[in-house]
Formats: C-alpha cells, structure tokens, sequence
C-alpha cells in the first residue's frame, strides 16, 4: 500500500506544541480522533470533536489511567495487516486506526529533577505509549506513525494533498524505533544507577549511550571521512557543547577535538591567570602570569613554531591588547576565553576566520566516563582526575626542593596530565618551555623537550621536569641533568627506582615520586 487515506488517528501525546492545529487540520480531512485524558481535554478546549478511547474499545480506563490503550480494539485496529486481516478485523468488529500520533512520558525530565522520587520515576515509565509508537511502526505498510510536534507539517501536508506515501512512513518508522529506544536507554541507565544492575559495583552489563546530535561537520580528521559531533543530554559546567561561537568558520572535527583538549587543560588552573595553546591534541605551550598577556607570551615563548595555527584557550577573560597581539604574531584556528571584551571583539573582527568561542565559567564539572571506539567495541573508563596534594608528594633524594622549584613541579606535573604518553615537561618560572610528546621511548621525549627549548633560545638551565610515568633506567636523570634541570617530578614504581634516585643525588638533583602516573594515549 503506497499511499494511504487516513480515516481514524489515535492522539495521546505528553508534548502538546501544536497538537490541536494539527488535529483540526485532519479533521478537516474528515479523520475520526481517538484520544485519552489531558489530550483528549486540551483538542476539545480547541473545538474539536473527540471520542475518548474508553468509548472506542467499551473498556473504561483503570488503575489511575494504568491501563486505557491496551485493548485488543486498539492494537487490532493498529497492527491489522490491511487486505491479510481484514476479515478477522471484521469478526470481532476492530475498526482500523490508520494513524498514530504518540509521544511518551516525560521521564527523563521527571529523574533530571533534583527531588524526584523512586515512586515519581516508576509512575514516570510509559506502557501504553511506547506499545501504540511500536505497533504502528511495525505496520507502517498501512499505518502513519508521529512521535515528534516538528513532523507536525509534513505529514498534514501529505494527508491533504493525498500524498501520505510508503516513503514518508519509512522514515516516520524509522524515527518511531529511535524515539522508543532513546527512551528505554534513559529508563535503563537511571535504574542501573539506582539499584547497580552490573558485573560489578561500577560497570553496567550493557552499556548504553546516551548522547544527541549536536551538529553534523564538514568531515572528520580528514576530508574523505564523514563526522558529528553529539553531545550529552544536559551537559554541565565548562564545555564545548555549551559554548557559544561568536564569530568565525565552523568548528571542524580537528578544532573540536584540539579545543577539548585545550579546554580540559586550561581549566585546571583558577587562583592565576593562565593560557594553553594546543596542537593535534597536545600542547605545546603552557603558562601562568601575572595578567592574560603575560600568561600568552610565556607559553607562546615555549613553541612559537608549533603554536602557528593552534588553539589557544584562557581561563580568564580576553582583552584587546592581547587579542591584538595574538593575531600580530601568529595564526590561530580557534580561541576559547570566558569573556571577550569590547576592544578584543573588535580585534578580532579583522580575522573573521578565527573561531572565537565563549566558553562560560559555570563551574568545573568533572566528567564522568571517557569512552574510546575499537572495532567490533568500546573502551569505557573513568577520566583522569587524579590529582595531587602536598602532602601526597614524597622527596626520595638528599636535596630537597626550594619553594620555587615545588611550585614549578606541580604546574609541569597539571601539564604533563594533558600530553600524550610518553611524556615530559620542562619548566620554569610558571611556564613550559620545552614538552615531548607522544614518544615510544622517555628518552626520545626527554631529548625532545631539550630541543625544543633550545631550537626557543630556551635555556633548561634551572627547570624542573615532570615525566607522566616512571624512569625506567637511570639515562633519563642523566640527560636531563646534562641540560640543566635542577628538579623531578615522576611517579616512582620502577625496579630500578633506586638507580634513577642515585643518579638523581649524584647530580644534585631533587626528585619527588607521586605514586600516580598520567598515561595519556
């Protein structure tokens, strides 16, 4: 059947945007309405005539409107197959519904509410609802399905101009079972919560997503791959789903995923100004100052050949000056402040290709699971929130720390969470000046970071180093003391830890273990 004619549509919808225009507009089209309780109240309110169901199948509704639609008079007249059923239809006097507009309990409004309750959420579970959604898009051969206000004007459209094709209830079908999906997901996942349907206390046996489409882009890494970007339900805190694009090109896989990287980097410092410029997800530039300029020079200093077509993210407000001199010396794909004033609007309406994101200071909200694809499978783990308090720190060597040198090792050990592994972290006075990253040997990433500051006119004399993991020979603490480093940040673990703390004493060094190492891949 290409094309049908609808003569009788059951409406019982909790979303009522523009219900009852649509419902005269079918019964314009001489189409009987079946409705149930608050939408049956709110489509006689607008005029119309309506016959409730409980009239329709001679069952009244029970159970404090538990049951009403679960009839055999309702679900026949859906599911019959028309031309296959139409004498059994005919037998036990089922009057066909030929379209069914439905959508669900407002559940995950309900559990999203701070003082909801077990029972709120129970009476929350829609039965009736989801069994209409997914009756008629198994018949949709012959039945019309609606579980969305915005499908609203195609399908009255395609009803009157006699129109309401195979095509058109394909798709309507295929948005049904979304509709129905996404709302068991929502039920599944609260309840795994509350009651720890899983292997274990912490990981359920299925796991279920739980994101929306934000935005489809351009492509993904590269142009001959398609990508979106999806974001959770209500995402809270400092976040690029929040964000808001004030000026600038669309935002591509690649500055989203550089841009989360900044972001997450930037906003693990509050008490100072702070800046971040990152490059294919690491980065290569970080520093605090005394004022946002000052933090942008210092980490600019670190890696001006890597910062060219970066992103750069602020935890403070943007000013003119800066902005002015951010786009004086280099090329920048994307900015993230909090705040941009005036002047620095202005600036950088002169570059109207640069991403200019606001990205609000609501809080940080820590994140709750890191989800990585595989073939055929999913990684799912907690975030790294590791963090790391003074007292955690343990000093293995004869020489201590000074004052500056601890607090340089803390604001290399916050970076070196950020880069990929193997990692290390030079540096000084507040800012980076020389970052390995990604390397198969801590070596090569030691070295690395030597050559960039010294490629910088960066001096290592006098820096200090954080490494993400442990030393697992003593030729790290060497090289690094070679160049200059007076100070060490690692994990420890190593069986040769005593070797790495003698080299360090040798060379005068002081090293502290965290016992907590940053992986990053």
């Amino acid at each position: 059947m290409t094309v049908i004619v609808p003569r009788r549509a059951l409406i019982s919808v909790s979303d009522k945007s523009g219900v009852a225009e649509f419902a005269t507009r079918l019964a314009a089209c001489g189409v009987e309405i079946l409705s149930t309780g608050g939408t049956a109240q709110a489509l006689r309110e607008a005029g119309l005539a309506v016959k409730d169901v409980s009239e329709h199948t001679g069952f009244p509704e029970m159970m404090a409107g538990r049951v009403k639609t679960l009839h055999p008079a309702i679900h026949g007249g859906i599911l019959g197959r028309r031309g296959t059923d139409d004498a059994v239809m005919l037998e036990h006097g089922i009057a066909p519904i030929d379209l069914v507009v439905v959508n669900l309990y407002p559940f995950r409004e309900t559990v999203d509410k701070p003082d909801v309750t077990l029972e709120d959420a129970v009476e929350n579970i829609d039965i009736g609802g989801p069994a209409l959604v997914r009756a008629a898009a198994k018949n949709y051969a012959s039945v019309g399905v609606v579980v969305s206000p915005a499908d609203y004007p195609e399908v009255i459209t395609a009803i009157e101009r006699g129109a309401f094709d195979l095509a058109l209830r394909s798709r309507l079908m295929a948005k049904a079972f979304d509709h129905t999906a996404d709302y068991d997901r929502a039920i599944a996942n609260y309840f795994a919560q509350q009651f720890g349907v899983a292997n274990d206390d912490l990981f359920p046996t299925h796991y279920h997503a739980d994101y929306q489409l934000h935005s489809t882009l351009r492509y993904g890494e590269n142009p001959h791959q398609r990508a979106a970007f999806y974001t959770t339900r209500k995402p809270a805190g400092s976040t690029l789903a929040t964000a808001k694009q004030l000026q600038g090109k669309a935002l591509s896989y690649n500055n989203l995923a550089d841009a989360d990287a900044a972001l997450q980097t930037v906003i693990g410092f509050q008490e100072q100004p702070a800046c971040v410029i990152v490059k294919h997800a690491n980065p290569c530039g970080a520093a605090l100052g005394e004022n946002i300029l000052a933090a942008y020079n210092a980490a600019h200093r670190c890696d001006a050949t890597s910062a060219f077509g970066g992103i750069i993210a602020f935890n403070r407000g943007l000013d003119g000056e800066t902005a002015r001199e951010i786009i004086s010396r280099q090329f920048v794909e994307v900015l993230l402040a909090p705040a941009y004033d005036d002047e620095a609007l202005h600036v950088l309406a002169q570059k109207p290709n640069i991403r200019v994101l606001e990205i609000k200071s609501e809080g940080h909200k820590e994140r709750d699971w890191q989800l990585t694809s595989l073939h055929g499978g999913l990684l799912v783990q907690e975030w790294d929130k590791g963090t790391l308090n003074r007292a955690d720190l343990q000093i293995m060597t004869a020489r201590e720390p000074s004052h500056e040198e601890l607090r340089d090792l803390l604001f290399a050990w916050q970076i070196v969470k950020s880069v990929k592994s193997n990692a290390i972290v030079l540096a000084r006075d507040g800012a980076t000046i020389g970052i390995g990253a990604g390397q198969t040997s801590r070596v090569f990433a030691s070295q690395i970071a030597m050559l960039k500051a010294e490629s910088e006119g960066l001096n290592p004399q006098g820096s200090v180093l954080a490494s993400d993991a442990f030393f697992p020979f003593r030729d790290g603490v060497d090289a690094a003391a070679k160049a200059g480093v007076r100070a060490i940040i690692q994990p420890g673990g190593s069986v040769r830890d005593g070797e790495v703390i003698e080299a360090a004493n040798e060379h005068n060094i002081a090293m502290i273990f965290t016992g907590m190492r940053h992986f990053r891949h």
